[in-house]
C-alpha cells in the first residue's frame, strides 16, 4: 500500500475502536488474551516476565493452539455503522505466535437480528464458547456473511512489519464485522476505517451537533498531527486525557520575542488547521471549543471558517473571528459571537494559532440536507 493509501485510510473514523462504541459480541477463544484487546485505543504494550494463570500476558487477543477441526473467530459490533474503506491489522508483539492469515467477512444486521447474539462474559480470559453460544451465533450465518477481505496472510509483530493494511472497495453499509484467523494465534489490535452511515430525519427541527462522528462527521485533512489526531476533536464526551484531542508540534517559525496586537492576540506568522467534514449540509448556529487538559499548550486563538466544497477546491467564508482561547475550559461562541452563519456549509476549518492543542470541538446546527457527496 502507498504512503497516499496509508493516509487516506488513516485519516479516516476507526468505526469498532472501543472509544468509538465498538463492542465484541462473539469469539470462539479467548484462552491468552480477549478479543476486547483488539478495540483499545492506545498502543499494545509488552510487559516482560508477565503471566496470568492461563500463560503469557499478551495485549491483544490471542487464541489457545488449537487441537481440533474449524478455526478462531470473533464478531464484532461496529460502534459507528458505516462503509469500510480500510483496515490495519496490527500483530505487535505476536512473533511466534501472531495469526498466520486472517479474512474479515460484513453484514447490515437488523435489531431482530442483534438479540440472537448470546451473552459475553465480562472477563472472559481463560474461557472458549460453550457449543450452545455457538449454536446460538450459528442462526445468524455468519460465515457467509460479505467477504471484504479474502483470507491473506499476516506479517509478524515485530516493529518493521506489524502493520498490515488493507483497501476495501465497497458501498455496503455494514452493522458488524467477523474476523477471521487461520487457524489460531494473536492479533494485537484491529481498525476498521470507514466513512460513517448516518441519516438525518429532516422533519425534526431541533439542533445537532454538525460535525459529531454519530452523525457522520469526519476529518477531511490537517496541517499538523504530532500529539494527536483532530478526528479525535468529534469524539463523543470531553476527551480523557491530552492524548484524547488534536495536539500540534511547536512551530519552528515562532518569533524568539512574542507580542500581543490591539486585541490581545499574539502576532505570530504562522498557524495550524484541520478540515471537518459536516455530516450533512447544514447553519451554523453556535460553536463549543473545550481545550480540556490543555493547560500549558493550548492555543492562543482560534478561527474557524465555513466552506462548502466545489470541484476539489474550497470556497471559505469567516464564521468565528480570531477569539482568545484559555486552559482546561469549554468557551461558548454563540450568534452574538459568529460574523456569518447565513450560508450552509459542507466543511468547517478550524484555525489555531500559532499551535497547541484542542480536546473537542462541536459545531450546532441545523440540517438542510442529507446530501453530500464530497470528501
Amino acid at each position: 500500500m502507498s504512503s497516499n493509501d496509508f493516509y487516506e485510510i488513516e485519516n479516516l473514523t476507526d468505526l469498532i475502536c472501543e472509544k468509538n462504541g465498538g463492542k465484541i459480541v462473539f469469539a470462539t477463544d479467548d484462552w491468552f488474551a480477549p478479543a476486547e484487546n483488539l478495540l483499545l485505543n492506545e498502543d499494545p504494550v509488552f510487559k516482560v516476565g508477565v503471566f496470568t494463570t492461563y500463560g503469557k500476558w499478551m495485549d491483544g487477543w490471542e487464541t489457545r493452539r488449537k487441537r481440533k477441526p474449524g478455526h478462531d473467530w470473533c464478531v464484532i459490533k461496529l460502534g459507528l455503522p458505516g462503509v469500510i474503506r480500510g483496515v490495519e491489522v496490527d500483530t505487535a508483539f505476536f512473533t511466534g505466535n501472531y495469526a498466520p492469515q486472517f479474512s474479515v467477512q460484513a453484514a447490515n444486521l437488523t435489531l431482530e437480528e442483534v438479540k440472537k447474539f448470546p451473552s459475553r462474559p465480562l472477563n472472559s480470559i481463560g474461557t472458549e464458547c460453550s457449543q450452545k453460544h455457538l449454536d446460538q451465533i450459528n442462526q445468524l450465518h455468519t460465515d457467509d456473511w460479505t467477504e471484504i477481505i479474502p483470507m491473506t496472510p499476516l506479517n509478524p509483530g515485530y516493529l518493521e512489519s506489524r502493520h498490515n493494511f488493507f483497501k476495501v472497495d465497497t458501498k455496503k453499509c455494514f452493522t458488524h464485522i467477523r474476523l477471521n484467523m487461520f487457524p489460531d494465534g494473536g492479533i494485537a489490535r484491529l481498525r476498521v476505517y470507514g466513512d460513517v452511515h448516518y441519516t438525518i430525519d429532516m422533519n425534526k427541527k431541533e439542533e445537532i451537533d454538525l460535525i459529531a462522528l454519530k452523525n457522520g462527521g469526519y476529518c477531511h485533512s490537517y496541517s499538523n498531527a504530532h500529539y494527536g489526531h483532530p478526528k479525535n476533536l468529534i469524539r463523543p464526551g470531553r476527551g480523557k486525557d491530552m492524548g484524547d484531542g488534536w495536539e500540534t508540534a511547536r512551530r519552528a517559525d515562532r518569533p524568539p520575542i512574542l507580542k500581543i496586537d490591539e486585541n490581545n492576540i499574539l502576532k505570530v506568522p504562522g498557524n495550524e488547521w484541520a478540515i471537518l467534514g459536516l455530516g450533512c449540509v447544514g447553519k451554523i448556529e453556535r460553536i463549543e471549543i473545550d481545550t480540556a487538559h490543555f493547560k500549558g499548550n493550548y492555543p492562543d486563538c482560534v478561527k474557524i471558517e465555513g466552506g462548502i466544497l466545489n470541484s476539489d477546491e474550497f470556497e471559505w467564508k469567516t464564521i468565528l473571528p480570531s477569539s482568545k482561547l484559555s486552559a482546561h475550559k469549554i468557551h461558548q461562541f454563540g450568534n452574538i459571537d459568529i460574523l456569518n452563519n447565513e450560508s450552509p456549509f459542507t466543511h468547517v476549518k478550524i484555525i489555531i494559532s500559532p499551535d497547541g492543542g484542542l480536546s473537542r470541538v462541536r459545531i450546532f446546527g441545523k440540517p438542510i440536507s442529507n446530501l453530500l457527496g464530497v470528501y
